[in-house]
């Protein structure tokens, strides 16, 4: 690991090489007066009222709320490759602009009800209110009949931390119900797992994965506020209506026939019906040695499907480095929101303002920002805006997968998702903090901008492994998200951190989520402009970053880094 601390100022983001080609000699000693006069048009470049005007473009209800493979996605890619272009930038992918990434489209029939019976009488729920449920299967009618229910604790197999929710537990054909997070964060103790930070165990994602693995027929994911991160209303905005997967070859037949929640009040109904104490079974569950165990209740559920296949893109756009040109800096942001809902009434476009058009539209700040150096700097800049994250992550996910620029040459990878709308913050927040040498860059730059760098304010709300960068991070490439600081200048830390908490009782993921006129953006720019200094130090650097020791994706990243100097 690098150590940052001894580092003089004026060398803190350009280096010497690329200073010295550019004044002339004799002038070394005031190299920090010219590193600021050098870089002070770009930084001048980025702007809270360019900000605003991109952002308010992308969550117009022209754009009908950004959805993957519809005339929204048209719209926002189509804009995003007339503004590389115009700033100058070069197609990132060849001769084009965009990556193809092939789904399918699945949208459930709303009519669907979950009947539960062994009971001593047969529950029915109602689709939306009280479970969700979807296939990743790419077929019209996915059921379950009759399908024997097991609760199986925190649906989690992890060797690392000696827990196995399915172990002695047959669930193959069966429906599996499951608490969402993990034992961790319901214990407290920071000996288990890790303590109130959710590990990747306790995402969806992975539970929904898992039960495929031991075979289940269907999982459902006993929804709670509080450990979910979200409220209800999150869960039937993201998993009704139109639900995009990228394709395996089999289908996806290899997944659950029924993937979804349960509303917490449904839960203990079931739960109830089979004689047991959801409440205390959920307390049994997160100690070591636990037993899951059949339900003695049968689940039946059949979703009937619109399947269709689609295309949906990733837009990459490139500045060619001047020496390095085959060595690469990302920057990293998604397009995609939920586009529209009919069935809603009132307000049916979800804009996704904050979340992501804000990100999106820094690309494009960025961007510019570098066109105005007077020299392009030594490693390529790659500006990748990606599709389909609030499906699960999958243009990020794809584009790790299948990366257009080689992992062995990609230095880092910057990712910005939601950006600061309420002002200068004395912090800056970065999500995963103490994974990677990457920290060291943000601390450099935060220090010279008179900032401190915090952690994530809230790690059992698994914010790690909700964003872009992740699949990046399980690729071995050093990836970092920098995120609103949680210490406002003018406010203070409780305020910044109840306007956050706000946001999301109120607006995420809901229609909610506009631009507003009267948002603060200042505290953007501040964040934007030290996110470029890092880029610049990292495009003028020869070394790559890596991970920490001890941390599990330096394993992939010691082996490519390896692979690279044979």
């Amino acid at each position: 690991m690098r150590d940052f601390t001894n580092q003089k100022a004026h060398l803190s983001f350009l280096a010497v090489g690329w200073l010295l080609a550019l004044i002339a000699p004799g002038f070394v000693g005031c190299v920090k007066e010219t590193e600021e006069k050098l870089l002070r048009p770009a930084l001048e470049s980025i702007t809270a009222a360019e900000l605003a005007e991109d952002t308010k473009v992308l969550a117009s209800d022209e754009f009908e709320g950004r959805g993957p493979a519809s005339e929204g996605e048209t719209k926002t890619i189509n804009f995003l490759r007339d503004e590389f272009r115009k700033i100058g930038l070069q197609p990132g992918n060849g001769e084009s602009y965009f990556q193809e990434i092939p789904m399918v489209l699945i949208t459930a029939d709303p009519a669907a009800r979950l009947v539960i019976k062994g009971g001593k009488k047969t529950l029915s729920f109602a689709y939306k209110e009280e479970f969700v449920a979807a296939t990743r299967r790419a077929v019209e009618e996915s059921a379950l009949v009759d399908s024997e229910m097991v609760f199986a604790g925190y649906g989690i197999v992890a060797p690392e931390y000696n827990w196995n929710d399915y172990e002695g537990l047959d669930v193959k054909g069966k429906t599996v119900v499951v608490l969402v997070n993990d034992p961790g964060y319901a214990t407290g103790d920071p000996a288990l797992f890790t303590g109130r930070a959710m590990t990747y165990y306790g995402r969806w994602m992975y539970k929904h994965a898992e039960a495929a693995r031991q075979g289940a027929a269907a999982v459902l994911i006993v929804h709670e506020t509080e450990p979910a991160a979200y409220p209800w209303a999150v869960v039937q905005n993201s998993w009704t209506g139109p639900q995009f997967s990228l394709v395996s070859e089999d289908d996806n037949m290899s997944r659950c026939a029924a993937e979804g929640w349960l509303h917490v009040e449904a839960a203990r109904q079931i739960f109830a019906a089979a004689g047991l104490s959801y409440d205390e079974l959920k307390a049994a569950a997160a100690r070591r040695g636990s037993q899951a165990m059949p339900m003695g209740l049968k689940a039946s559920l059949t979703l009937k499907n619109t399947v269709k296949r689609v295309t949906s893109n990733n837009v990459i756009a490139l500045l060619p480095g001047s020496e390095r040109a085959d060595e690469y800096v990302m920057y990293m942001s998604h397009w995609d929101h939920f586009g529209k809902n009919p069935a809603l009434e009132g307000d049916q476009i979800f804009n996704g303002a904050d979340d992501n058009a804000t990100g999106t539209a820094a690309l494009l700040e960025l961007a510019e920002a570098f066109r105005k150096l007077k020299r392009p700097p030594l490693r390529s800049i790659v500006f990748l805006s990606v599709t389909g994250e609030e499906q699960g992550l999958i243009g990020s996910g794809y584009y790790a997968a299948h990366p257009v620029f080689p992992r062995t040459k990609t230095a880092a990878v910057i990712n910005m998702d939601a950006l600061n709308i309420y002002g200068p913050m004395k912090d800056i927040t970065v999500v995963g903090y103490g994974l990677s040498e990457l920290d060291g860059y943000i601390e450099a730059a935060a220090k010279e901008a008179g900032r401190t760098v915090s952690p994530d304010p809230t790690p059992e709300k698994g914010t790690y492994f909700r964003s872009d960068h992740f699949p990046f991070a399980k690729e071995g490439i050093p990836a970092i998200y920098p995120s609103s600081g949680s210490d406002s200048v003018a406010h203070g830390k409780d305020w910044a951190l109840a306007a956050r908490e706000k946001y999301i009782a109120e607006k995420y993921h809901k229609p909610g989520d506009e631009f507003d006129p009267n948002w603060d953006l200042s505290g953007a720019i501040d964040d934007l402009r030290l996110l470029f200094k890092v880029g610049c130090r990292l495009a003028m650097e020869s070394t790559f970053p890596n991970w920490k020791e001890g941390t599990e994706y330096r394993v992939q990243r010691d082996a490519d880094l390896a692979a690279a100097r044979e």
